[in-house]
């Protein structure tokens, strides 16, 4: 596919979503809108984002939020409780409102996090962790992706961890430096729309690590030059994928033009 034209589909999708064409516009992390406290917000994001992985995200966070109002188990949610919790109690409160589904992995999961989240500042939560590299992507995708990366378990995958980034900017305003640095989230739906688009071929659609390392390349290529870092068009495309790909529309009056 040319690249104007694929740029059109692109900016068709992006007035779609804008307009509320493509069905189910109320994303996964909606439901934390006006229940979770600001000040609370990135440590209840970052670390159920850790557990989002080959499981239904709407489940989840339905899932967060009544642990997140339950008082018994709200505590899961502040990192520093959770390193000074033992295992046993971890899990049964992960567990209660199915927050965590698997008894071992996942409180081992959750607990890693927490730790590295408190080990990076003295603040012990995610604000500090941001705080302690000046808000800018790039050393903190070396500390989280290279250098401390064991203790990050999923949330340092390519996918999550640029999702995360994706989600921090979107509900917590944080405005990152080196924002370009984003790759598209290449999960199930962003592969399928990728190759509708006719982006990728169908052999990325086996989901391995290097199917998703190529399509985030593929977009990023795709979109140089363009206003778009590649991490604007994940909504656009996982909701497109996610209601069957309807017909694009190209009756738009999006503000990007091929």
């Amino acid at each position: 596919m040319e690249n104007n034209e694929l740029l059109k589909n692109v900016n068709a999708l992006i007035q779609m979503h804008s307009d509320g064409l493509l069905g189910g516009e109320i994303m996964p992390e909606d439901v934390l809108v006006d229940v979770v406290k600001e000040n609370e917000l990135m440590d209840v994001l970052t670390l159920a984002m850790s557990l989002n992985y080959q499981r239904n995200s709407y489940s989840l966070w339905e899932s967060v939020v009544y642990a997140y109002q339950d008082p018994q188990t709200k505590w899961i949610f502040n990192p520093i409780l959770v390193v000074n919790k033992n295992t046993d109690e971890l899990r049964e409160a992960l567990l209660l409102h199915r927050v965590g589904l698997q008894p071992n992995r996942h409180p081992e999961i959750w607990q890693r996090v927490a730790k590295g989240i408190v080990k990076s500042s003295e603040q012990g939560n995610v604000q500090g962790l941001i705080e302690s590299v000046q808000f800018d992507i790039s050393p903190l995708k070396e500390i989280m992706q290279v250098s401390r990366k064991p203790e990050f378990p999923y949330l340092s995958g390519p996918k999550i961890f640029n999702y995360w980034l994706y989600v921090l900017e979107s509900y917590t305003q944080v405005s990152w430096r080196s924002r370009e640095l984003i790759t598209i989230a290449p999960d199930t739906h962003i592969l399928k729309a990728t190759v509708k688009l006719g982006l990728c071929s169908e052999d990325v659609l086996n989901g391995g690590v290097d199917d998703r390392i190529t399509v985030a390349s593929a977009w990023g290529k795709a979109l140089e030059g363009s206003e778009l870092a590649p991490i604007d068009v994940h909504t656009p495309l996982w909701l497109w994928s996610r209601a069957g790909f309807p017909k694009i529309s190209y009756s738009t009056k999006g503000p990007f033009t091929a």
